[in-house]
């Protein structure tokens, strides 16, 4: 986990937790289903071991990771209130989702920033999470 923030790691679980949430009430196809529990789960799985698996938490610097991603968290709840296209629960969800996604890579930049230490996996990491940003820009 060394030089990965886990804050970022949060932020994009909250993203796929809070955008899919229409996994429980809507049926699009098995493999729509599929792909949003795995993003899911597989966000949950990184949290927990960065959290409680002892040998990847020992390599966690929470030293350097101080980003307060709470106020991102905020920001995005506030506009997901304000603009949205109906004032509904699942849309202000989607709309919040989007809206994180936008800032969610912040932290593990700002990180990046002060190590001053970026390895080889580390920087594939943020080409490959900015290169998924270019890609759902290009879906849209």
């Amino acid at each position: 986990a060394a030089g990965v923030s886990r804050k970022t790691q949060e932020l994009y679980l909250a993203v796929f937790v809070a955008r899919y949430l229409d996994l429980f009430t809507d049926y699009i196809s098995l493999y729509n289903s599929v792909m949003k529990i795995v993003f899911i789960t597989t966000s949950a799985a990184i949290v927990w071991y960065m959290r409680r698996h002892p040998q990847v938490r020992r390599t966690y610097d929470r030293d350097q990771d101080t980003f307060r991603h709470v106020f991102l968290v905020a920001a995005a709840f506030a506009l997901a209130l304000i603009f949205n296209e109906r004032f509904t629960l699942r849309e202000i969800c989607w709309a919040f989702s989007i809206y994180l996604e936008a800032v969610a890579i912040l932290p593990q930049l700002v990180l990046l920033q002060r190590s001053r230490n970026v390895d080889n996996l580390t920087g594939q990491y943020v080409l490959f999470l900015g290169a998924y940003r270019a890609f759902y820009i290009l879906n849209w």
